[in-house]
């Protein structure tokens, strides 16, 4: 049975996206709700996951097109599984049997949890999840096994035919993804619009950092991150917006608008550029 992997509902205002890394090729096995593909938009990067188990029968966007809502990005045939049986031998005992329901049996792989950051920094260096070997918590691919695996790749050989120029500075250009074109143009704008003020007050951080020195191991232990300060200054800020609600508010003409909720933007630094997730 064929099955249809299409382009997901997209975000609000956002027409278009762009396939930027498929996780599996033509022909692999697949478990429902695995990861196939991802889709950038200007705002956000979306995971498509399978919807049945089965192999991946053909690819209609490869990566670098551009899609919109419910397009046809491939397809799945789900009749290509195997199924366990269970049957008795004639002592009684059980014994488990496999059927194939096609010509050739599809053994699937598990392969190692790796993050959407982790995922693009495979992709930006040319590695597989296979590639790598996993230190992390509960076999998890963290970003220093990646950044080790790519210490270890042998060093980028000049060819013979075009040799490096001596005291030439050496020049890469690499179009702009549009997740980075919106962050410059909204950078851009908030610089022409916003008025910039810079305001310093001291604060008391004992228990705070007694919180954190209390459950900092803990912590790591369970997400394989260390416990920062930012979360403390979110919770915080959060506090605060609900005792001063001008501060959350807007204005939209003659209105003023008091919003009920808190979004609380982080600026982040990643390999991709610098992006600000809403919190």
């Amino acid at each position: 049975m064929s099955i249809s992997v299409k382009t997901p509902q997209l975000p609000e205002s956002v027409a278009d996206a762009v396939v930027i890394t498929w996780h599996k090729q033509a022909g692999d096995y697949v478990v429902e709700d695995e990861n196939l593909v991802d889709l950038e938009t200007d705002k956000v990067v979306l995971e498509v996951p399978a919807p049945k188990s089965g192999v991946l029968s053909e690819i209609l966007q490869p990566e670098g097109s551009t899609v919109t809502a419910d397009i046809l990005l491939g397809t799945i045939d789900s009749s290509e599984t195997t199924q366990v049986l269970p049957s008795k031998t004639a002592t009684g005992k059980q014994k488990t049997t496999k059927v194939k329901t096609t010509s050739v049996e599809t053994t699937a792989t598990t392969e190692a949890f790796a993050s959407p950051s982790v995922r693009q920094q495979l992709f930006e260096n040319n590695l597989q999840q296979s590639d790598v070997t996993s230190t992390g918590k509960k076999g998890h691919i963290t970003s220093d096994d990646v950044a080790k695996k790519v210490a270890q790749k042998p060093p980028a050989q000049v060819s013979a035919a075009q040799p490096a120029a001596a005291g030439a500075r050496e020049q890469r250009r690499v179009p702009m993804t549009r997740l980075r074109a919106r962050m410059a143009e909204r950078l851009a704008q908030a610089q022409q619009t916003s008025a910039t003020l810079t305001t310093f007050n001291e604060i008391d951080m004992q228990a705070v950092m007694a919180i954190r020195s209390q459950h900092k191991q803990q912590f790591e232990q369970s997400h394989n991150v260390r416990l920062g300060f930012m979360s403390f200054f979110i919770q915080a800020t959060c506090e605060a917006l609900k005792k001063f609600p001008d501060v959350n508010a807007s204005i939209d003409g003659g209105d003023i608008i008091y919003h009920g909720y808190f979004d609380i933007g982080v600026a982040v630094s990643s390999k991709r550029g610098l992006i600000v997730p809403n919190i």
